[in-house]
């Protein structure tokens, strides 16, 4: 313990001691961080988004003009037990006329002159979250058009296809760019305490005659990268918290139309950068006392 709290001041002391270079280090951590968990916040923001959009994604099955009534309840009731399928609902064809009307509104009277109802009877349907990928869904709407009755299935392939690829270019830009950000900020950290060594050589040679181990020296060295990595951390969070602030307060009267994409920040972001800062710096320091060689 006596050990841990000499380690601590001693850290302390040296980075005040060596400020100006901390002070550098620090905000070029903090830059780092502060692009990563506005990318993150970001791609939360769309994969919310992308949620919302999926819950309204939905299958029409259109059906054959001349279909009887049982051949209609018996699709029906094979939906309804179809354990992909979330949600179905029925449309008539004079239902979906109706629909029609109120679409054109002050332009229905160009129906008046239709003798027959050209719309068919359809069923709208939702299916399970989990499995709207473009293959499930594309092999799910080829089953349905299979069935008696079903005269064409329509779901939105490429907007679905976009979808789904947006998502997936968020997620693997997101690992690339966290995995660029944690080599930068273990490099930055690793080559000032190099410089922190070599500017204590004089003190280490003195610790070693006095008979310090290797582990009573390297942990100031050590606790210093935690503590850059933290301070950077908290910077970065307390910048991210004003830019969010900003763009909802004053982004918004400019951009109205990104209200639609914007939420609020989960606390486990702010309190996790922090801590991914400590752990990326303590790394590189880390790296930094293990190969050097005194």
């Amino acid at each position: 313990m006596r050990v841990l709290f000499y380690s601590i001041q001693s850290a302390l002391k040296n980075l005040w001691a060596e400020k100006w270079i901390n002070l550098l280090t620090t905000l070029s951590v903090g830059v780092g961080l502060l692009i990563l968990s506005s990318f993150v916040t970001v791609a939360l923001n769309m994969d919310s988004v992308l949620k919302k959009w999926g819950r309204s994604f939905g299958i029409v099955v259109y059906l054959d003009d001349n279909i009887s009534a049982e051949t209609t309840d018996t699709v029906m009731e094979l939906f309804k037990q179809d354990p992909d399928i979330l949600e179905v609902n029925y449309i008539s064809n004079d239902e979906a006329l109706k629909e029609l009307r109120n679409i054109l509104g002050a332009d229905a009277s160009i129906m008046d002159d239709l003798k027959d109802n050209p719309l068919p009877s359809s069923f709208e349907m939702k299916l399970k979250r989990a499995l709207l990928e473009p293959a499930h869904v594309k092999k799910k709407a080829a089953e349905i058009e299979k069935m008696s009755g079903v005269a064409e299935v329509q779901y939105g392939e490429k907007w679905l296809t976009s979808l789904n690829t947006v998502s997936s270019v968020l997620k693997a830009s997101s690992v690339f760019l966290g995995g660029a950000i944690f080599i930068a900020i273990m490099f930055i950290t690793y080559n000032t305490i190099k410089i922190f060594f070599y500017r204590r050589k004089e003190e280490i040679e003195t610790l070693k005659l006095l008979g310090a181990t290797k582990s009573f020296i390297r942990l100031p060295f050590l606790i210093e990268g935690l503590i850059i990595g933290i301070i950077g951390g908290i910077i970065a969070s307390l910048a991210l918290s004003v830019i969010h602030s900003l763009i909802i307060t004053k982004g918004l009267d400019f951009m109205p139309s990104v209200r639609a994409i914007i939420i609020s920040i989960p606390v486990q972001i702010f309190l996790s950068v922090p801590v991914a800062g400590a752990l990326m710096s303590f790394a590189g320091s880390f790296i930094a006392v293990g190969k050097i060689r005194y």
